[in-house]
């Protein structure tokens, strides 16, 4: 397991407080707010901690009320709203500065057999057929400093995109784009480690999508960019230290909002899991 997985598992692996409330901290890595994925990820444990093992989580839909503030710990509070026959369901509220800055409703079922079907995964380049390392850093070479800071970076998840064009060229292009993705490093067969760390992962690149359309990306500094809302469905079980197909696209964007879809594929192309998100996507105004 490499150094960048284990923090994560680490800043994932939240300290019980009470019953129903516990504590998560954030990785010092120097940014201004918390990543969401990481208290999507949290909050989604928290709740996990409250559930029967033989529940796995099915659904979970969550919005981000406020920026977390990374200096100082999250406040999960869990509540029990119902336990039934064949679904249970948890609402977990993350607190800061006595403020509520995140919210989550997630449903849990104990497995069933049932009618089976899926979509079919697109047929583009596997993982070991794209640039990366030295080759991802070549094409980057002309891209803006802050998109090479973040490739750069060392990070628990490693992506492999099918296509650069929208961090270099400034076209506007079709707001859809494909991605692979993995965990750095094994973690096992661990139902809940492969679930919360995909939920993690599945808040990265996302947003990047709705701004396709505009010739820009998340780190262009004429765009506030935000993430709203974030909901998604574990179709089947996974394993994140294996490579995923991350199938994303922007069927529209208004109002300053910008929404994304996204598909997560197994590389034998099982679809494990659909994700939805709202993020804000607003111009920023230039300083009076």
């Amino acid at each position: 397991m490499t150094e960048p997985v284990e923090q994560l598992l680490a800043v994932l692996s939240l300290e019980k407080l009470e019953e129903d409330l516990f504590r998560g901290t954030s990785p010092d890595v120097g940014w201004q707010r918390v990543f969401g994925g990481q208290v999507i990820a949290q909050a989604l444990s928290a709740a996990i901690r409250t559930v029967p093992q033989e529940r796995g989580c099915h659904s979970l839909h969550s919005y981000f009320l406020r920026p977390g503030d990374p200096k100082v710990p999250i406040v999960y509070t869990v509540d029990r709203i119902r336990d039934g026959g064949s679904f249970t369901t948890r609402r977990v509220v993350a607190m800061q500065h006595g403020e509520a800055i995140f919210s989550l409703s997630a449903s849990f079922q104990r497995h069933e057999e049932g009618f089976e079907h899926q979509i079919t995964m697109p047929d583009i380049p596997k993982p070991d057929e794209l640039p990366h390392g030295e080759a991802l850093e070549e094409i980057l070479k002309n891209a803006p400093s802050a998109v090479q800071r973040y490739w750069k970076r060392p990070r628990a998840i490693e992506f492999r995109p099918v296509v650069l064009d929208h961090y270099i060229s400034g076209k506007k292009l079709d707001p859809y784009q494909h991605v692979w993705v993995r965990c750095r490093g094994e973690i096992g067969d661990d139902p809940v480690s492969n679930t919360v760390v995909l939920a993690y992962l599945s808040d990265m690149t996302l947003l990047d999508t709705a701004l396709f359309a505009h010739g820009l990306s998340v780190f262009d500094e004429r765009v506030q960019a935000a993430s709203l809302d974030h909901a998604m469905w574990f179709h089947r079980p996974v394993r994140v230290c294996d490579w995923m197909l991350y199938t994303q696209d922007s069927p529209s964007s208004s109002g300053g909002r910008g929404l994304t879809r996204g598909s997560l594929y197994g590389l034998d192309g099982t679809l494990v899991a659909s994700v939805a998100q709202e993020g804000l996507i607003r111009p920023r105004r230039p300083a009076s």
